[in-house]
C-alpha cells in the first residue's frame, strides 16, 4: 500500500483511512454530509495526490496527444486545460484525463490513480512519433481547494489573481512561498476552486499554510467519500463506475469531448456510433420516493424487465433525495421519462432529469 506525502497529517487529523487505487487515502474526517456541505457553502481541501501525472514534451508532443485523445488539443493555448478521454480500439475508454498545455512542446496529462500503469503502457505503445514521456506521478502532490470561498481564502498565499482565473485555465507561480506551483482553476465538485500541483517535499508546509489561510473562512479537510457525493451531484463521470473499458464516450454522453475534426484511435467506429445512435445511454435520475440507488442495482421497466443498471448512486446531501447515473436501453431514455430502480425486492420509481442535479 502506497502512502501519499501527507498521510501522517491525515492520521493526526483523525481521518478514516482506506485503501484506494493502491494508496492509503482519507475517506472521511468529520463525516460525509458535514464535509459535503462545507464545500458547497464555504471551502474544503482534498488531498488527491494519488492521481497520476505524465509530462509529454518535444516537437511531436501534440501529435501523440492528438492520436490518443478524443478531444482536440490543437485548440489549446498556453495556460489552458482540457478535459478529454482516451478511447481504446474496441469502443471503450482507457481513461479520462485533463491535458494542460504549458507551451507548444510541453503538456501535462493528469490521469486516474487506478490507471497510472495502464495509461502509461497505452500511451507508450502508441508513441511511434518518439515524443518524450516522463512519469511524474511519484514526485508530485495535488491538493484540491474547492468551494465558493476558495479564491478569497487562498489569495494571501499567491501573487496570481485567483478571482480573475477562468475555468480550465492555469498559471505556474509562487504559492505558499513555494515556486513553480501549478495553480489550476479546475476541480471535481461544481463549487469552484483550484487544484494545486507541487513537489512532494513541499507538501507539509503547503498543507499547513492552506489550512491557516482558510481558517477564518471555515476551511475543513475533506475525504474521498464527500468528493464522490459532490461530483455525483454535478453528474461528473467516475472512471470504473460510469465509464470504463467497455463504455463508449458516445453512450456516456461525452460526445462534447469527442471531436471528429481530427483522427484519433477508433475515431471511425465512434463516428459511426454517433451517426447511428448508441444502443444504450447514460442517464441521470432522481428517485420519486425514499430510497438509495447503489452501483450495480438493476434498472427495470414497468413489466419488470431489466433495461439497464445503476453505475453511481447516493442520497444527495444537497437535495436530500436519492440520485444516480446508469446505462439504459436508448428506447427508454428521455428527460422526464420514468424508469424503476430495483432496490432489493422493490422497484422504486425514478424520473430521468437533466444534469447537473445540483443547480447551485
Amino acid at each position: 500500500m502506497k502512502e501519499v506525502a501527507l498521510a501522517n497529517k491525515h492520521k493526526e487529523l483523525g481521518a478514516k483511512m482506506v485503501p484506494f487505487a493502491g494508496y492509503n487515502m482519507p475517506v472521511s474526517y468529520e463525516g460525509v454530509n458535514a464535509e459535503h456541505h462545507n464545500v458547497r457553502e464555504k471551502l474544503g481541501v482534498f488531498d488527491v495526490s494519488h492521481m497520476g501525472e505524465f509530462l509529454v514534451t518535444g516537437e511531436n508532443a501534440l501529435a501523440l496527444i492528438q492520436l490518443i485523445s478524443s478531444n482536440d488539443a490543437s485548440k489549446l493555448v498556453d495556460g489552458q486545460a482540457q478535459y478529454t478521454c482516451m478511447p481504446n480500439e474496441k469502443g471503450g475508454i482507457v481513461d479520462d484525463m485533463i491535458i494542460y498545455r504549458m507551451n507548444a512542446e510541453k503538456y501535462l496529462l493528469v490521469v486516474n490513480a487506478a490507471n497510472i500503469e495502464k495509461d502509461w503502457n497505452w500511451i507508450s505503445k502508441h508513441n511511434t512519433m518518439d515524443a518524450n514521456l516522463t512519469d511524474l506521478s511519484e514526485e508530485l502532490s495535488l491538493l484540491a481547494i474547492q468551494g465558493p470561498k476558495a479564491a478569497e481564502a487562498m489569495q494571501s498565499l499567491t501573487d496570481v489573481d485567483l478571482s480573475a482565473m477562468k475555468f480550465y485555465t492555469f498559471e505556474i507561480g509562487t504559492f505558499a512561498g513555494m515556486e513553480k506551483v501549478i495553480i489550476s482553476a479546475t476541480g471535481y465538485t461544481g463549487s469552484g476552486g483550484f487544484e494545486i500541483y507541487f513537489k512532494n517535499e513541499c507538501a507539509q508546509e503547503i498543507w499547513d499554510k492552506v489550512m491557516e489561510a482558510g481558517k477564518d473562512y471555515g476551511i475543513q479537510p475533506i475525504g474521498l467519500a464527500a468528493r464522490d457525493t459532490l461530483r455525483l451531484e454535478m453528474g461528473f463521470c467516475l472512471y470504473g463506475n460510469d465509464i470504463d473499458d467497455t463504455t463508449s464516450p458516445i453512450e456516456a454522453k461525452l460526445g462534447w469531448i469527442t471531436k471528429f475534426t481530427k483522427d484519433f484511435i477508433n475515431a471511425e467506429a465512434l463516428k459511426q456510433e454517433k451517426e447511428e445512435g448508441p444502443k444504450r445511454k447514460l442517464v441521470a435520475f432522481e428517485l420519486d420516493e425514499r430510497g438509495i440507488p447503489r452501483q450495480g442495482y438493476d434498472i427495470v421497466n414497468d413489466e419488470g424487465e431489466v433495461i439497464g443498471n445503476v453505475t453511481s448512486g447516493t442520497m444527495s446531501p444537497s437535495l436530500e433525495k436519492g440520485i444516480g447515473l446508469g446505462y439504459v436501453k436508448s428506447e427508454y431514455t428521455g428527460f422526464g421519462k420514468k424508469i424503476n430502480i430495483q432496490i432489493r425486492k422493490k422497484a422504486v420509481s425514478a424520473t430521468q432529469v437533466k444534469l447537473p442535479f445540483y443547480k447551485g
